[in-house]
């Protein structure tokens, strides 16, 4: 990932206790989250902000098979795996990150910690669900380890299913993530302050259980 990809805001990385890496949806631009960052920043807080190229992740939706989003899908979860591995240069290990994005980053976000699973300080997931076709068996390895993660949608939603968000947490709760979803009927595809505040606490927990 180059420096060009890759927004950074709020602390810098060396002095952070914690670290957001936040993912843009489809069509938009790591700026467009910069908003959310601004919301949910407070001190000791560092945001990385990846961009993927030419504003989306992968090309097909996100229950399209796998193949066809590659090799997208795999570009786009090596750009997570680096983002994570700037933090790791910090001094920043993976229980002191929050893994969140909205709509295709939300899914981008779920699908990494998925592949990936072990302890993260958290995982939000808005407006999106883990990235395959129905049915698809997955074969996640590893332990989210009790990773507070949270799942927030609006019903019925354009692009998301309410049953795959389900599913969702159900493969993340299996994989040892406590897992907290919310539906918001006639909500439409956004984040809503709720939600943002769920986020939030995600963030500040670590000064909870930090010496």
């Amino acid at each position: 990932m180059n420096a060009e990809s890759l927004i950074t805001y709020g602390a810098p990385l060396i002095q952070a206790r914690t670290v957001v890496i936040l993912l843009h949806g489809r069509g938009a631009s790591a700026q467009s989250m910069l908003p959310l960052a601004r919301e949910l920043a407070s001190p000791e807080v560092a945001f990385l902000l990846p961009q993927a190229a030419g504003g989306s992740w992968y090309p097909y939706p996100f229950m399209a098979p796998i193949a066809q989003n590659e090799p997208h899908l795999s570009a786009a979860l090596a750009s997570v795996g680096d983002a994570l591995a700037q933090a790791k240069v910090a001094g920043l290990e993976p229980e002191r990150v929050v893994l969140a994005g909205f709509s295709q980053g939300a899914c981008l976000a779920l699908e990494y910690a998925a592949r990936n699973a072990v302890r993260y300080q958290g995982l939000a997931g808005l407006s999106g669900g883990l990235i395959g076709p129905p049915g698809m068996v997955r074969n996640d390895t590893g332990s989210l380890d009790g990773t507070p993660v949270f799942l927030g949608c609006g019903v019925p939603d354009a692009h998301i299913p309410k049953e795959r968000v389900l599913a969702s947490g159900q493969v993340l709760e299996a994989l040892g993530g406590q897992v907290t979803t919310r539906l918001y009927p006639g909500m439409e595809h956004t984040v809503n302050a709720e939600e943002i505040e769920f986020v939030r606490a995600l963030i500040t927990a670590s000064k909870e259980t930090s010496p």
